[in-house]
């Protein structure tokens, strides 16, 4: 603290711009108009839009000063900032309550005390110590994407990106509107892992359709001057490589000031973002996050909760109750003409934790179908058997997704269960959304199988069932049984049902239809008429969208 005039001033330090710091920084000279604000970043920018970087190198956004959302200039003019780019902090003398600081410009190393210290470092992105790595470009600051927008100008004619995360299948896809052709090679068997496999189905035949070699399951065990090696002996043409397999919290200031790390190797907060020393906080990339589902440390790479607790933290210096904010982890990304959306846990991290759950597939469409243009979804909805409790969502389409996506993710902040999702009131015209629309449908859905009404199998079990001794019935139409269906299954249509009951042998039956709707009629009747019928979830669509590997494990 020091005095000025009569007042007592209030120095905090912020290392690191961006989503987390800059919301910090503004948010307390709105609630403190005398605090001194000190922010200091290392790159040349301290506040602009890194999601929107992979658009510039695809020309999608024409100008880089659209990236720029303020600059040291803007932010002294209406914040009274002290915004210090292209400074580097050195180290926190915690006993001093000090940082240690380089201006990078001149080389000329300084000292600025502070009374509340508030990290925002970010991730760093991870680069594997391969041969030639050096050749590969990262995307996650201003100056990586003008360097990546200057070897793309150059004209190449091939491009690798490693990765086929979020940032991998956004630079790739702007790679390809650039004309450069473009490989993705990923170590997981599917794009976007926090997706399951099924729905990740969806996601690689975009890819592929749109001209991009998919090579997954495939490791890079070297980097040429003009290609790239696989672990399985191909070689890949590759002009410019693009490392983007993820990030890891920048804790490098952290670990040597000893504040504690926390078990997924984020800087360990609590509910107010202070770190183990009560005068230090962190927010963003480097901070761990509270899980809401189980809470676990979570880290959760998003600009949403970054900015979220970068207030959290201004709120709690100002002296203001601040509400605890758990993370359940809603992102969306576009791939080509698809846009990609999850909330919450996916199927294969239940499993894994031998957790209890309900699943859901349906395909609806994204307004109602008789308005042109309707586009169909793949929704998938996950929840607890006995309460009803969402743990999770996923959606993959042309429109419609994300605010589907969005309402599931409020009705899990609000406590709303899957089988209330039929209660929400959604606004509704033919050129927007259905009557039951999407949402609705899957609480409708969720409520029939909490109760018991019906019962389902996955597209993992159909084996399973079939060992069992059941009898497959598609009840879609002849057309649609010779374009495609379930080895082993027999065709009776859902309206012949009745009449041709005779031809099913036993009295175990798996029904299936296109998307599951008809197998639900079915599996009722069939039920009514004394038969031990289950539908299958999400239809022979979901099923032919199945990975070949089966992820999950037999049932007993």
């Amino acid at each position: 603290m020091k005095a000025k005039g009569k007042l007592t001033v209030m120095r905090i330090v912020i290392i690191g711009g961006v989503a987390g710091g800059m919301s910090a920084a503004t948010r307390l000279r709105r609630l403190d108009n005398n605090a001194e604000i000190v922010i200091l970043e290392k790159s040349g920018h301290v506040s602009y839009a890194n999601c929107g970087l992979p658009y510039f190198v695809g020309g999608v956004i024409e100008n880089e000063k659209d990236l720029l959302l303020q600059t040291p200039e803007s932010l002294q003019a209406r914040f009274r900032l002290d915004v210090r780019v292209l400074t580097q902090a050195l180290a926190i003398n915690r006993s001093r309550k000090s940082v240690s600081v380089r201006n990078l410009n001149t080389g000329t190393d300084y000292e600025i005390a502070y009374d509340k210290l508030i990290l925002s470092p970010g991730a760093s992105p991870i680069v594997p110590p391969i041969p030639g790595v050096d050749r590969a470009m990262t995307l996650r600051t201003v100056e990586d994407v003008e360097k990546i927008a200057a070897h793309v100008n150059s004209k190449p004619s091939t491009a690798v990106v490693i990765g086929a995360g979020f940032i991998g299948v956004e630079i790739a896809e702007n790679l390809v509107h650039r004309g450069i052709k473009t490989t993705i090679v990923e170590a997981a068997d599917q794009p976007l892992t926090p997706l399951d496999p099924e729905m990740a189905t969806f996601v690689a035949d975009e890819i592929t359709r749109n001209g991009v070699q998919l090579c997954l399951g495939c490791k890079v065990t070297s980097i040429k001057p003009s290609s790239v090696l696989l672990e399985n002996g191909d070689e890949v043409a590759a002009e410019i490589v693009i490392m983007a397999i993820g990030v890891k919290p920048d804790v490098s200031l952290a670990q040597e000031a000893s504040l504690e790390i926390g078990s997924r190797g984020g800087i360990r907060v609590d509910a107010f973002n202070r770190t183990s020393d009560q005068d230090i906080y962190a927010v963003g990339d480097a901070a761990e996050k509270t899980d809401a589902l189980d809470g676990s440390a979570t880290l959760v790479p998003l600009a949403n909760l970054a900015n979220r607790h970068g207030r959290t933290v201004a709120d709690h210096v100002a002296g203001r109750v601040v509400r605890e904010v758990d993370a359940i982890g809603t992102a969306i990304v576009k791939v080509f003409d698809l846009m990609i959306a999850t909330t919450g846990w996916n199927e294969k991290r239940l499993t894994q934790q031998g957790l209890a759950h309900f699943s859901i597939h349906t395909h609806p469409n994204s307004h109602a179908g008789y308005y042109p243009d309707a586009k169909q979804m793949n929704l998938k909805l996950i929840f607890d058997p006995t309460t009803g409790a969402i743990l999770g969502a996923q959606g993959i389409g042309i429109e419609g997704v994300d605010k589907r996506i969005d309402v599931i993710a409020t009705a899990m902040r609000g406590g709303i269960s899957a089988p209330e999702l039929a209660d929400l009131e959604l606004a509704y015209a033919p050129p927007y959304g259905s009557a039951k629309d999407a949402v609705n449908m899957l609480g409708y859905i969720a409520e029939n199988m909490v109760s018991g009404l019906v019962h389902t199998a996955q597209w993992h079990e159909v084996e399973f069932y079939q060992k069992k001794d059941y009898q497959l019935v598609d009840v879609r139409d002849p057309s649609e049984f010779a374009r495609g269906h379930i080895p082993g299954s027999i065709n009776i249509a859902l309206d012949e049902i009745r009449e041709r009951s005779d031809e099913i042998r036993g009295k175990d039956v798996l029904v299936n239809c296109q998307v599951g709707q008809r197998g639900h009629t079915a599996a009722l009747l069939l039920n009514e008429m004394g038969f031990n019928a289950i539908n299958l979830d999400g239809g022979y669509l979901t099923w032919s969208k199945s990975p070949a590997v089966k992820v999950f494990p037999t049932l007993k």
